[in-house]
């Protein structure tokens, strides 16, 4: 019987042992888990990779570790409704809305507020094209200097730039009736280089363009006056100018901002999700963003440290200090 009860105990001992490793290593999964890299998007526009990168350093301070992932605007929404990318600091309303209102209605991604800069995305000329061009920037001058905008490759049609990004461009054109052709170039860098080149020799020039931005601080310039937008231009054509097409209208010009994440970023990282909250970005802090880089030609990293230094005061606002250097 005593042979009996001592097996038995040594049996528990085993078992206790055993139930206790099993714990401690289900704690330190846990650990481990809550320690996880934080990922960033890195989108093809310079204001968000440099302000990106000012995010991912607040929470390095954290204390956790920071990777960037280089991934066109089209690709990130899947990537953050898995949790392979965490959060997005600029969604831009006429350029994203689509993809960001089914995502959040469908509860794939959440929304984590708006920052208070209005925004707008629209076809742009420098101020010294008004001089070539009179009746600008109403959209109708557009058809009357079409030749001054073309080139040798299309010397009847003017040329407007772009890049990869679908604003419903060739319906405006064939909506409004202009005689205009599109040219997608590859990214923002060589956007920039064909308008410095314009600018610095005085061609005309219409292009995509953004503001807040760079040229914001640096090249005067205005926006093209296309008809005001309305949500029925995009569904109901006979609401526009052209009664047989849809698109015969402008970009907002009063557009939002907004920032979202993976749906549980809240539960996992708490401290990132609420600094991610309280960031609100005006209309100097993302045009000097895009300057530090683009204009000074910092890297994007320098670009970020330069910036922080000049709003750390902002940034004091918006970091939890019980946050700091801890895991949570």
């Amino acid at each position: 019987m005593q042979l009996c009860i001592g097996i038995m105990f040594m049996r528990y001992i085993r078992v206790t042992l055993y139930l206790g490793i099993c714990w401690l290593l289900f704690a330190n999964w846990s650990a481990l888990s809550k320690s996880d890299t934080i990922s960033i998007p890195l989108n093809n526009w310079m204001s968000q990779r440099v302000l990106s990168h000012v995010v991912g350093d607040i929470i390095e301070g954290y204390g956790y570790a920071v990777t960037y992932h280089d991934m066109p605007a089209s690709d990130q929404w899947g990537a953050m409704q898995k949790g392979l990318v965490h959060f997005q600091i600029e969604i831009w309303q006429q350029s994203m809305s689509g993809q960001y209102n089914r995502m959040v209605a469908d509860n794939l991604i959440v929304d984590l507020g708006v920052h208070s800069v209005a925004v707008r995305e629209e076809w742009w000329y420098p101020q010294y094209v008004e001089e070539l061009c009179p009746g600008l920037p109403d959209w109708k001058a557009l058809n009357h200097c079409s030749k001054l905008f073309a080139n040798d490759a299309e010397p009847s049609k003017g040329v407007f730039y772009t890049i990869d990004w679908d604003y419903q461009d060739a319906d405006l054109i064939r909506a409004l009736n202009l005689n205009f052709t599109i040219r997608r170039l590859q990214n923002e860098e060589i956007l920039w280089q064909k308008l410095e080149k314009a600018w610095l020799s005085k061609i005309p020039i219409v292009l995509i363009n953004w503001t807040p931005n760079w040229t914001d601080l640096h090249i005067p310039g205005r926006f093209i006056e296309f008809p005001l937008y309305s949500m029925a231009c995009e569904t109901d054509a006979s609401w526009g100018i052209n009664p047989n097409r849809l698109h015969d209208c402008g970009n907002p010009r009063k557009g939002w901002l907004r920032k979202a994440g993976w749906p549980k970023l809240e539960k996992l990282y708490p401290c990132v999700y609420k600094l991610i909250k309280k960031i609100d970005f005006s209309k100097k802090m993302i045009a000097d963003a895009a300057s530090f880089a683009v204009f000074d030609g910092n890297s994007e990293s320098k670009a970020a440290k330069r910036w922080s230094i000049k709003y750390r005061n902002e940034i004091s606002k918006w970091v939890d200090n019980t946050c700091l250097s801890k895991l949570s």
